[in-house]
């Protein structure tokens, strides 16, 4: 499955990160992140509230640019071993500069470089800025600030990732309105804790893409409104399995969505955290599902017309995979 090329859309850049990388970055810099690991060097947690306090204290680690290029070098480098030709990155103001505008745009600067490079090698990414939902409406109006200014050719997109039991999609209308209007892309993190009304309330700010998404699966009417507005969903199934959000891999909803018209992608959120990657996915639903060269191919073809980049670029994605 290595060899396949693949677009993936759902990647947090931190999230991302090797543990292997986090614990270097932190002998280097002296700090103890005791508690972090398991004793086999994995990150360690045992809930969903666990995931976000070890994934925050790890992107602690991270201070400035010099380490974010650091970062997206080797997460970037990993996809590439993936066979991804394409990939978005869900990197958000907050983390990067604590939504300052002046510090965000030289995170942005180091970050491009080292894109452009790997542009050149053949892997092609872009940066969806991103919310974080459970840090309120007030600093989601800088992130969004903050992708306004930076909009252009690897900043393309928006998005609503963290705690989806926090506050409601319209408290963060003002941030979707600021990007739209920037030219930005809109995606949401949704239907994975909450149920089909959290999907309604993604569609309500203006969101081509949906994180997740597969509570979709409870109401027929969502299904079938989803695949006559080509809205596409984000699905991370192993990270659904690995959360709990699903029992096993044979009761995820993904293969039904498909069948019943909705247009699903393939991603792995935070591999590392979920013991995944982009291949493992594929070959997992191979196993289960007996999905094959034709049922991906299609899937990246989604992929690549829901993508947020330019019509050159998706162009060339769409004749690679074809």
């Amino acid at each position: 499955m290595k060899t396949m090329k693949k677009i993936e859309l759902h990647l947090h850049l931190e999230g991302a990160a090797p543990p292997g990388f986090i614990r270097g970055l932190a002998a280097e810099k002296r700090q103890d992140l005791g508690g972090l690991f398991d004793d086999r060097g994995a990150y360690a947690y045992r809930s969903f509230a666990e995931f976000l306090r070890v994934y925050e204290a790890a992107t602690g680690v991270l201070s400035g640019p010099a380490d974010y290029a650091r970062l997206l070098s080797a997460v970037l480098s990993e996809c590439g071993e993936q066979g991804a030709i394409y990939v978005e990155l869900f990197i958000s103001p907050d983390f990067c500069g604590g939504g300052d505008l002046s510090a965000w745009r030289d995170h942005v600067a180091a970050m491009e470089e080292v894109a452009r490079a790997y542009a050149l090698s053949g892997v092609e990414s872009r940066a969806v800025a991103t919310c974080i939902r459970h840090y309120g409406p007030d600093r989601a109006r800088r992130s969004a600030i903050c992708a306004a200014e930076t909009a252009g050719t690897w900043v393309s997109g928006l998005g609503l990732a963290g705690a989806e039991d926090s506050g409601h999609p319209s408290d963060f209308a003002w941030a979707f309105d600021c990007a739209r209007e920037a030219g930005l892309g809109l995606t949401v993190h949704a239907g994975e804790w909450r149920g089909p009304e959290s999907i309604r309330g993604a569609l309500d700010l203006g969101a081509t893409r949906i994180g997740h998404g597969i509570r979709t699966i409870e109401d027929a009417t969502l299904v079938r409104d989803l695949a006559d507005r080509g809205v596409t969903l984000e699905v991370c199934p192993g990270s659904n399995v690995a959360l709990g959000v699903v029992a096993d891999w044979k009761s995820h909803p993904i293969a039904r969505l498909a069948d019943a018209g909705v247009r699903v992608t393939v991603s792995t959120d935070d591999p590392p955290f979920f013991h995944t990657t982009l291949s493992r996915e594929y070959e997992m639903l191979a196993e289960t599902f007996g999905w094959a060269e034709t049922e991906f191919r299609q899937m990246n073809l989604w992929a690549a017309e829901a993508a947020f980049c330019d019509p050159e670029t998706r162009d060339r994605l769409k004749k690679e995979l074809t």
